[in-house]
């Protein structure tokens, strides 16, 4: 392995320096705060996508969130079957242990694996070769069918169609899951879906009530 830096590295190392400038040295009695332990009150679950960065998007923080990305910004169902329950793993410590009482659910626009469970480009693939992304994105079948029965499979209007049906998949699997759906009985917990349009900068939040998503003000 070489030992010259990578550009990367690089790119990296000076964003660290910056920080070490701009957001520790100003804010050392908060770093020193955090050193007992974190409190969030928010717990988020966005995309891993790299244009859509929660702490951005909501200006939060260091302790002021705590946050999932993942492909989709994807909830599965709460089940015990054997395997690695990553996303059900942070649930269960953000609901259980750090006793968030916000869950807000991020989907965004120009989301490559939304369009991937739209289009099904990856049904078939090997692990490793996109088999991976195609078991996941599977989650979003049954709203994938309803979307493309109404919409079609191509065009930023069944895209979106079903990058906002998403967020409403991962709210419904929220709500399997007992721990959540005891603390929503009894008001200690909100679940909110938010979805924020890269092409313009507008977040839009979730109206449950109505289905529809509308600007945040």
């Amino acid at each position: 392995m070489a030992d010259a830096n990578s550009p990367q590295l690089d790119r990296l190392l000076a964003g660290y320096r910056r920080f070490r400038e701009s957001g520790w040295n100003p804010n050392r009695e908060r770093w020193a705060a955090l050193r007992e332990g974190q409190e969030p009150e928010i717990m988020v679950i966005a995309c891993s996508d790299s244009r859509v960065d929660p702490s951005q998007i909501f200006d939060f923080d260091p302790g002021e969130a705590f946050v999932v990305r993942n492909v989709a910004a994807m909830v599965p169902p709460f089940e015990t079957t054997p395997g690695r329950h990553g996303v059900s793993a942070a649930l269960e410590f953000a609901v259980q242990v750090l006793k968030v009482k916000e869950i807000v659910v991020v989907g965004h626009g120009m989301c490559g694996g939304c369009k991937a469970a739209l289009t099904q480009e990856l049904r078939g693939t090997e692990p490793g070769e996109g088999g991976f992304v195609a078991d996941w994105i599977a989650l979003l079948d049954d709203a994938r069918d309803e979307v493309a029965a109404r919409h079609g499979t191509e065009g930023r209007v069944a895209e979106r169609a079903m990058e906002q049906a998403g967020v409403k998949v991962s709210l419904e699997n929220l709500r399997t899951f007992p721990c959540i759906q005891r603390k929503e009985a009894k008001g200690e917990l909100t679940l909110r879906g938010a979805f924020f349009a890269i092409s313009d900068g507008v977040l839009h939040v979730l109206n449950e009530a109505d289905g529809h998503f509308h600007p945040a003000d």
